[in-house]
């Protein structure tokens, strides 16, 4: 299931998730234009590598942040900021911009570190925002839950595109990562080169903390007076 975009319209322009969306590209822009030998260097120096990680060197946890920034290919960066543009404006526009990021970064460290918890001695260079990208997912699906996401499904060669419910679109993805977390349990690291335990984490961190972050103005009961409520 590929998301092409949901039906919730925002009601402000999202600055800060606009900026993230063009830091992330920029800066893989920026470390993959050195050569292939530059680009490694630059992914081990500043990769989440969890056995790396030590009290000794306070220096070396700064890498859960700089990490939520490095992509390892044009893939890798644009579907996780075609998934963030999608949803990423939502949260945004209901937590507003100067608690969006933080709760996007707080997002991101949560996730780093669930996958540390899970592969405390994997050598695996750990990159993506992914782990943050996840925690505005759970965020979305708590604050909009009657959505619909628009959603490309190829059946064989033939693409199907059919409005499919947030709760589910997400549900799926969120069983997907769990079950691929269980699956790599004994597994020295990221389990087929995806680290699926920093995606449980971050949406299960975004699920939880947007009840802190996200704000209710009166305005918003008009807004949005057809979504529920969870508080």
């Amino acid at each position: 299931m590929f998301p092409l975009r949901d039906t919730v319209r925002s009601r402000s322009f999202p600055v800060v998730n606009s900026l993230l969306l063009a830091a992330n590209v920029l800066l893989f822009i920026l470390v993959s234009s050195g050569g292939e030998a530059r680009f490694d260097q630059l992914i081990r120096t500043y990769a989440l590598i969890p056995a790396h990680l030590s009290v000794a060197d306070p220096a070396s946890w700064a890498t859960l942040v700089t990490s939520m920034f490095m992509h390892g290919s044009w893939f890798h960066v644009l579907s996780n900021m075609w998934t963030l543009y999608i949803f990423g404006d939502n949260v945004e526009d209901r937590m507003g911009s100067g608690r969006y990021l933080l709760f996007y970064l707080l997002a991101g460290l949560a996730a780093g570190l669930v996958q540390t918890f899970f592969a405390p001695g994997s050598t695996i260079p750990t990159i993506g925002a992914s782990g943050a990208i996840a925690g505005v997912l759970g965020a979305y699906l708590v604050l909009y839950p009657r959505s619909r996401v628009t959603t490309l499904i190829l059946l064989f060669i033939l693409p199907w595109f059919v409005e499919i419910p947030a709760v589910f679109f997400l549900g799926i993805w969120f069983l997907s990562q769990l079950s691929s977390g269980l699956m790599s349990l004994g597994a020295a690291g990221a389990f087929g080169g995806i680290a699926w335990w920093a995606h449980v984490g971050g949406f299960l961190f975004g699920m939880v903390v947007v009840f802190i972050f996200a704000r209710r103005p009166q305005a918003y009961h008009r807004w949005y007076a057809d979504e529920h409520w969870p508080w």
